[in-house]
């Protein structure tokens, strides 16, 4: 039996990485994309023996019929779905305190990070519990677990927060049911380091931005979902990870 793997905007970014490490340990896998179509074609390559396991679905995560009509289709091609990856959800770069937000920007933050959530477990839940075994893995940021104030990040932090009571409520309701849900939370990972390999990192940032003297990258992460994606992993759930590398990433200055 093969286990499938459903992850959000898996084409770029930490999605990409994640991706990867899922394929290569033998999964298969639907990532959805938004609209980069360029994205898609690097997976194809690089992944080009194994068509039959990769899905792509384009998908808006504000979306609930869009997400809705991605887990049916997975389903349906695949008769399953093992793990679930929340990777997506907008982000605004634009450092805004809360009074300078318009409200569309207040909403599409929280539905695309917090409500997104919520529709993806109401449809897959049923459908890991039917199999007696899940793995759900969401997205926050550094201490999100202690609701800590962000400047000029009020939304995402708001959404973000609430995903982890989400998170932490669901993993005690499915526990019996064979499903862990835990948070990672990824630090200052920029640039090209978010689709980076840990040896990149240590060649090309010797310094790099961290205590440990490289930069966090896309497969620090990855390496941190596939553990709580293991199938003996079980006995961690409600746990919220931070991967920082000793960064304080919600009090600098950038």
């Amino acid at each position: 039996m093969r286990r499938h793997a459903f992850i959000t905007a898996g084409t770029k970014g930490l999605g990409y990485q994640v991706t990867n490490a899922l394929l290569s340990r033998g999964y298969s896998v639907t990532i959805t994309y938004h609209k980069d179509k360029e994205a898609i074609n690097k997976i194809k390559e690089k992944w080009s023996n194994e068509s039959e396991r990769i899905q792509f679905i384009q998908v808006d995560v504000t979306d609930k019929k869009d997400l809705d009509k991605a887990i049916e289709q997975t389903f349906e091609r695949f008769g399953r779905i093992d793990i679930l990856i929340n990777n997506a959800g907008p982000y605004i770069f634009e450092r805004k305190k809360l009074v300078d937000y318009r409200e569309d920007e207040w909403y599409n933050m929280i539905e695309g990070n917090l409500s997104a959530v919520f529709h993806l477990f109401r449809k897959v839940i049923p459908i890991m519990r039917k199999q007696k075994f899940g793995r759900i893995v969401t997205y926050g940021f550094q201490e999100a677990n202690h609701a800590p104030g962000w400047k000029y990040r009020s939304a995402y932090a708001a959404a973000k927060v609430g995903v982890v009571s989400l998170m932490k409520t669901v993993s005690i309701e499915e526990a019996e049911n064979g499903i862990t849900v835990n948070m990672v939370n990824p630090g200052n990972i920029l640039g090209d380091m978010k689709e980076a390999s840990i040896q990149e990192a240590r060649i090309e940032q010797k310094n790099g931005n961290t205590p440990i003297g490289r930069s966090a990258t896309g497969e620090d992460i990855a390496r941190t979902v596939l553990f709580l994606c293991d199938e003996n992993a079980d006995m961690v759930t409600g746990s919220v990870i931070d991967v920082t590398g000793g960064v304080d990433v919600i009090n600098r200055e950038r």
